[in-house]
């Protein structure tokens, strides 16, 4: 009997309802799905097993590791998913050693069913879904500075607690603050990382990227640990090998210990989801550091490598000893291209600007403010998130082309690629595109906008700030969660609202927060510039 999934996680879901049948339209098979489930089920009750029990620093990592293992296009590897439920029982086991033998057991500490959930009021399920695919978001966030060696107590018991609530029995008025809490707590994960990166790498630098590609051998490196790029950077060293970002890696050209390795060159492709498109018959091995994975088609399939909790079957993976040597001798045998070769942005750009985080903004902060005070800066866009395949998403694209001439793009993550390439020239000196970075530096744009709100004494929604923000994964969501905590206001949210909230969750954050779903650039453009 053939297997049957339920998965509306993401934006791309099908039907803008959820994926349902043999196989999700990212590519996962409804096996896949379903351990995805049962790893999700076997979370909840290793958390529940540590309520009246101690746990450890292996019991949050395993836990932290676990949720990030089921964001969407990062494991498609059924084994590696069957093998990380077992660790989690074994964790569980551990704690609570006499549960599994109990004469009279109470179920307390039992896998969930996630059924329970999926097939729960609606409104039910819409809240604890926020919740659940919030701390997938924000356990990628708490990852990457678990391995810098940064971490928080209060965001790993929030883990805990947030996978019990899921798994208990909450009332609607008791799910909505908790909602609000997985924004609160993310704030500060963000943080954490922000710190994480800037005291390990440095404080990110505006940095002019190209997008050409120097003959010889060279390597592609794609998600988001800064880490893993570092080690493989130190590893690549006089060897002849130069190497490439792509897609949220791009941010790491501005961080000045990286920017010391002379062979980190430039920008290889754009977001995520043209992979399969850019990576074909590409003369270079391709490294996977986090999610964004989509599945590997066979004329590139012999040169992609996985490492961390990212997985594909049949593929290399690198483990925790961190030896790139077959990533290496990949693209020493593959030998890169014969002459350098340019490429470009979906607009027809070849350079790239990164760099624009807090530190950097903030440091030209009078400038700015005094540029608003004169009338040369009318208005600030945050235009980003994360980017996808449906159609419909030339929107963004339009959006900044049309925005005035004496505005403001500030701009992050992946969703940046459908207009990071335009040249739109300069305010004062200042690009009117700021590359702020990765989707975690969402936490640079909160504090760029509260340190403007405190200049001119007014709150952040007094602003001459819009949000534009376009969503596909769980990343988003935890991100969406921290500016309605913050009481952010007037958020323009696209291509499509996500399919998990209900019909009056929906009803509640528009009337609660403004958020609204966006409709056309000239029309959104319309409504934010006449208020």
């Amino acid at each position: 009997m053939n297997q049957q999934m339920f998965c509306f996680q993401c934006e791309q879901t099908a039907g803008c309802s959820g994926c349902t049948g043999a196989q999700g339209v990212c590519g996962k098979s409804a096996k896949t799905a379903n351990l995805q489930d049962e790893l999700t089920g076997a979370l909840i009750g290793l958390a529940k097993s540590c309520g009246n029990n101690p746990h450890t620093n292996k019991t949050t990592e395993i836990i932290i590791e676990g949720l990030f293992t089921t964001i969407t296009n990062v494991n498609f590897h059924d084994q590696v998913l069957e093998e990380m439920i077992q660790k989690v029982h074994e964790e569980k086991a551990r704690i609570v050693p006499n549960c599994s033998s109990c004469a009279e057991p109470c179920g307390n500490t039992s896998d969930y069913n996630m059924k329970e959930l999926w097939e729960a009021n609606e409104d039910i399920r819409s809240l604890k879904s926020l919740i659940l695919f919030g701390i997938r978001g924000m356990a990628a966030y708490a990852y990457h500075a678990w391995v810098l060696g940064y971490s928080d107590e209060e965001v790993n018991e929030f883990f805990y607690q947030a996978l019990s609530i899921i798994g208990n029995e909450w009332e609607q008025e008791d799910l909505i603050p908790m909602v609000l809490e997985v924004g609160k707590i993310n704030l500060k994960c963000m943080e954490l990382l922000d710190r994480a990166n800037t005291e390990t790498f440095g404080t990110p630098v505006p940095t002019k990227v190209t997008k050409e590609v120097e003959k010889g051998p060279f390597i592609i490196i794609t998600g988001h640990d800064l880490y893993d790029l570092k080690l493989l950077l130190e590893q690549t060293k006089d060897k002849g090998i130069n190497v490439y970002t792509h897609g949220e890696m791009l941010p790491a050209h501005a961080y000045p210990l990286l920017k010391q390795y002379p062979h980190l060159k430039g920008n290889f492709g754009t977001a995520w989801q043209n992979q399969q498109k850019e990576f074909d018959n590409v003369p270079a091995p391709i490294l996977y550091t986090t999610n964004c994975l989509m599945p590997v088609k066979e004329s590139y399939a012999d040169r992609v490598f996985t490492t961390e909790v990212v997985a594909y079957p049949e593929m290399v993976h690198i483990g925790a000893e961190k030896d790139f040597t077959p990533v290496i001798k990949k693209a020493l045998e593959l030998g890169g291209y014969s002459e350098n070769k340019t490429f470009t942005g979906i607009n027809g750009g070849s350079e790239l600007m990164t760099g624009f985080g807090h530190g950097t903004v903030l440091g030209v902060a009078d400038q700015v403010i005094d540029a608003v005070k004169a009338g040369e800066i009318s208005h600030f866009f945050l235009v980003g998130g994360c980017d996808g395949a449906r159609v419909g998403r030339n929107y963004y694209t339009d959006f900044v082309k049309q925005t005035p001439e004496d505005s403001i793009i500030l701009t992050l993550a992946c969703g940046k690629y459908r207009f990071n390439d335009l040249d739109l020239g300069t305010i004062k000196g200042l690009p009117r595109i700021m590359d702020m970075g990765q989707c975690n530096d969402a936490y640079s744009a909160i504090k760029v906008a509260i340190a403007l709100a405190e200049a001119f004494e007014c709150s952040v929604n007094e602003l001459p700030l819009s949000m534009v923000l376009s969503w596909y994964e769980q990343k988003a969501v935890c991100i969406l969660l921290t500016l309605l905590h913050l009481g952010i206001q007037n958020i323009y949210l696209g291509p499509t609202l996500p399919a998990f909230l209900s019909e009056n969750v929906t009803k509640f954050l528009v009337e609660q927060y403004h958020i609204s779903p966006i409709s056309t650039p000239e029309e959104d453009l319309k409504k934010i510039l006449n208020k």
